[in-house]
């Protein structure tokens, strides 16, 4: 809002928090649910840079990136969304300083523990689980045990995670599995193929994501799901993963529907 000055008034927070309200639901109401990517991708960025515009310390960026994963998963019920896949910790993020990542192994471990004990969700980890500490293994296996039932959205949380050590891993998961059986290498080397390495992937059974959505402003996978995403549609957002606001998420389905899928180039 401003005068004939030109001088900006910023609105009041009330107001403004009306305005954004009806927009979303503006939006909302023109989204074509039939047109709803079934598997979504998110690669949760821009925790530090949030908390440093903030004043806030790097801890606080990581617990409120946490925080906004229940209304993320509050958006993906009420639009039909089936699966979602949240990079949470790549294996790059085992390198930071012990200062950094405790405690952010801390919030993870937290977080992984809400979802379970949501009652709504089905939690699976993807990601090589001997590369993290003992504590955040178990967590992560009695996650999976107690929510195999539950029959609402599958939460994928990528934790200790690397595209290329996700292939690596099925490569050796697939090689290791036939040699159990004594197949000579000869006969391993000729059976290989997509669908085979696929079987053998730490989302073996699901779909593939149909949307990969990045925030922060960052305009790159990362490594993020690089064998799934090969046919994937990306979304990347400005805003940090903590200012992830509702509006947001309808825009990348939106922008989803409006985009013509095709499976070649």
């Amino acid at each position: 809002m401003t005068r004939s000055s030109g001088v900006r008034i910023p609105y009041p927070p009330a107001l403004r928090n009306l305005v954004y309200r009806l927009y979303a639901r503006r939006v909302e109401g023109r989204l074509d649910h039939t047109q709803v990517p079934k598997h979504i991708g998110v690669i949760l960025d821009g925790n530090r840079r949030w908390a440093r515009a903030d004043g806030r310390t790097t801890e606080q960026g990581h617990q409120a990136g946490a925080a906004k994963i229940s209304e993320l998963l509050g958006w993906c019920a009420e639009t039909d969304v089936e699966v979602l896949t949240l990079w949470l910790l790549s294996t790059d993020n085992l390198d930071r300083p012990e200062a950094e990542l405790k405690p952010l192994l801390g919030i993870i471990e937290n977080t992984v523990r809400d979802l379970a004990a949501d009652g709504r969700w089905r939690v699976h980890h993807v990601g090589n689980r001997d590369l993290l500490p003992e504590a955040t293994q178990t967590v992560l296996k009695e996650a999976e045990t107690v929510t195999a039932d539950n029959k609402g959205i599958l939460v994928n949380v990528a934790v200790g995670y690397g595209g290329r050590q996700e292939i690596a891993d099925a490569v050796r998961s697939l090689l290791l599995e036939h040699a159990e059986r004594g197949t000579p290498l000869e006969e391993v080397a000729e059976t290989v193929d997509i669908d085979l390495i696929s079987e053998h992937l730490y989302t073996r059974g699901q779909p593939d994501p149909d949307l990969v959505i990045r925030t922060s402003g960052e305009q790159r996978l990362s490594g993020f799901m690089l064998w799934q995403s090969a046919h994937s549609e990306y979304y990347f957002c400005e805003v940090f993963w903590p200012a992830f606001r509702k509006v947001d998420f309808l825009r990348a389905l939106r922008d989803y529907a409006a985009r013509h899928r095709r499976y070649g180039f």
